[in-house]
């Protein structure tokens, strides 16, 4: 079963180098206060759409589009990913999947058969139980950063600051974990606000960690390819 929860016909920025489409699942095992997509949490939602009917858009852009991304919600929550990757590879697109590494079981299954993932590491391990809502998931993180280092998959670690809930010397820390791992791209991203946000924080707070020149400069230096979005 495939729980799709919106669909996205165009992007350019959700893979990269590639045109693609983004089909958004329904659920996610975190609860994360900075959320984008609240409304995708809950595994149920009166609003779904039929995975017959995301064949047959892709069916009809097939000359279009390079790839499709498998983003959420939480992807490789559901527990027919791979059937689904298989169809969209047998279509002949390029799959990259968005997550937040809490699967490690069902990514190792569908590395083989995907072309990039993109990876959030949401917090230092410190915080990654007060920040995601949930218990002991950094076994989980890890072992998915393992699984993607261990591979030959080119992929993205990426760290979404909401300064509400990071501080630059957690961006530190998380450098400091991650060096344990083979990051090929690692990219800090701007936390954006949204309607539903109703204490957002200035933008003059989301842009100090990014005009931190002596931050991005560390991190140039630490990582083969260093990205601010």
């Amino acid at each position: 079963m495939l729980t799709v929860a919106g669909l996205v016909p165009f992007t350019t920025i959700d893979f990269p180098d590639k045109l693609a489409a983004v089909v958004f699942f329904q659920g996610c095992p975190l609860r994360c206060p900075f959320c984008h997509n609240p409304n995708l949490q809950l595994t149920v939602s009166d609003d779904v759409i039929k995975w017959d009917t995301v064949l047959s858009f892709l069916q009809e852009r097939k000359k279009r589009l390079d790839g499709v991304v498998l983003s959420g919600g939480e992807p490789l929550m559901q527990p027919d990913i791979g059937i689904a990757v298989q169809q969209i590879k047998e279509m002949g697109f390029q799959v990259a999947i968005h997550t937040s590494g809490v699967y490690p079981n069902r990514l190792e299954q569908v590395i083989p058969h995907i072309d990039w993932v993109g990876l959030d590491v949401k917090a230092p391990w410190e915080k990654y139980d007060l920040l995601t809502g949930r218990m002991d998931l950094t076994k989980h993180i890890q072992k998915s950063l393992k699984i993607l280092s261990d591979s030959a998959l080119d992929f993205e670690v990426r760290t979404t600051l909401d300064p509400r809930y990071l501080t630059i010397d957690d961006v530190y820390q998380i450098e400091k974990q991650l060096q344990a791992y083979r990051i090929p791209t690692y990219t800090l991203q701007k936390y954006r606000t949204f309607d539903s946000d109703k204490n957002p924080p200035s933008q003059t707070d989301i842009d100090s960690f990014f005009k931190d020149k002596t931050l991005c400069d560390f991190l140039s230096a630490k990582f083969p390819k260093f990205i601010c979005r």
